[in-house]
């Protein structure tokens, strides 16, 4: 009975606990939409071309981006858990997951061609200091370019507004999209097929406008003036009996015919257009099974390597290069990122892909576990790096060692 009392005191309603301190405070500019989400470019939002590029970003914010550290042979060690690593996975900012903003950084980036990620957030003046702590960042359209600087347009939080700012290019991440000539030189096959299904859209905007396309035929020659005003009046007259009756209904002369077009002309905008679908799935690697979810494992396999690969090493060497000092890179560091290859194996078959590599000894039973999703195991030999189908090595005498008193070796038993 206490513990609920103790909770009705301490429990806090999120509609009645309100703050008395927030009503008549400015809170700032509001908007009905967010107001720092990356729009595309008109044209774009409407088309294939969007759903393709919200496809890889969707993918690339799906791979694993980390501060780490890697060894003197340059292979993975261990991930650092600073500020820049908590910005890259867990809270970029205030309004973005670190997968967010990497699907952001994607997305603007086939946009715009070129974007930059800015620290907004630091431990240090990013113009005149170096050697600084990173504890937010955000995606930023570059509005203009100086020798040693650019100019930014950037989301400010604290205003809600967004506002330019120029910054030197040391600090800021420039990062170019590897497919800039497909996707955005100004004659791209990702342009032109923009442009061409913006001239669909605006074809079907005129066949759904509500309109009869239908010819009247008048008694009477319309050559001269007067007679093409009679018949414009005449038009006119149909037209407004078709609006201001409740069922539309309109009377013709009794000379007067009417000849109803089946459909309009016919062009071959849409033959143009699916010639050009397939030139952009080919220059950037991909297939249509790849958006429908039904690529088999080695489109899989070439649509990362060539599509995903190139993407987050754009993103990853330019932050590295940016945000690490000389004298991080030299000790190990780097901003890297590391594909699950498990996630091309069908669940059947991956106990036939796991089981070979814990008999090699290169992954744990606990790591295989972690893959398949099940919880750590308590046994202290998940944590190790052995054969199950051999015996332990701790139980074998090594070179020059006598076996154990009383016991003796079966050198038939020793595994090679």
């Amino acid at each position: 009975m206490s513990s609920i009392t103790e909770r009705a005191k301490r429990a806090w309603d999120v509609f009645r606990g309100r703050d008395p301190t927030l009503y008549g405070k400015n809170l700032g500019p509001s908007y009905s939409t967010r107001p720092d989400k990356k729009r595309v470019i008109y044209g774009g939002d409407r088309s294939i071309v969007n759903a393709v590029y919200n496809r890889i970003a969707i993918d690339c914010a799906a791979v694993d981006v980390e501060h780490i550290r890697k060894n003197d042979e340059g292979f993975f060690e261990d991930t650092i858990n600073d500020s820049l690593n908590k910005c890259l996975t867990l809270s970029a900012n205030i309004d973005q997951t670190g997968r967010s903003l990497i699907q952001d950084i994607v997305l603007s980036m086939f946009d715009e061609g070129v974007i930059a990620v800015v620290p907004t957030l630091t431990s240090k003046n990013i113009i005149s200091e170096e050697n600084y702590k990173i504890y937010e960042l955000r995606t930023a359209k570059i509005k203009q370019w100086y020798p040693k600087y650019v100019r930014v347009e950037l989301y400010d939080d604290e205003t809600g507004r967004k506002r330019e700012v120029t910054l030197p290019k040391k600090s800021v991440a420039i990062i170019e999209n590897p497919f800039y000539a497909v996707m955005n030189e100004p004659n791209s096959i990702g342009r032109r097929l923009i442009t061409k299904l913006n001239l669909l859209d605006v074809i079907d905007d005129q066949l759904s406008a509500g309109k009869l396309d239908m010819i009247v035929q008048l008694p009477y020659d319309v050559s001269s003036p007067m007679k093409k005003k009679i018949a414009t009046e005449r038009r006119q007259d149909i037209q407004n009996q078709l609006t201001d009756q409740k069922y539309g209904i309109a009377y013709l002369g009794a000379t007067e015919k009417v000849i109803q077009l089946n459909r309009p002309l016919e062009n071959n905008l849409m033959t143009q257009i699916e010639y050009l679908t397939k030139m952009f799935y080919s220059e950037l690697g991909i297939c249509e099974e790849i958006l429908n979810g039904t690529a088999d494992e080695q489109k899989q396999l070439n649509y990362r390597n060539n599509v995903i690969e190139p993407v987050l090493a754009a993103i990853t060497t330019e932050m590295t290069r940016k945000w690490l000092s000389a004298t991080a890179i030299t000790q190990g560091q780097s901003i890297y990122f590391v594909q699950n290859s498990f996630k091309l194996v069908p669940i059947g078959n991956i106990s036939k892909v796991i089981e070979p590599l814990i008999r090699s000894q290169v992954l744990t039973p606990n790591e295989a576990r972690s893959i398949v999703g099940y919880r750590p195991s308590d046994e202290p030999v998940a944590n190790q790096l052995s054969n199950p189908n051999i015996n332990p090595m701790e139980q074998m005498p090594t070179d020059g060692e006598e076996p154990p008193e009383g016991e003796e070796i079966d050198p038939n038993e020793i595994p090679y």
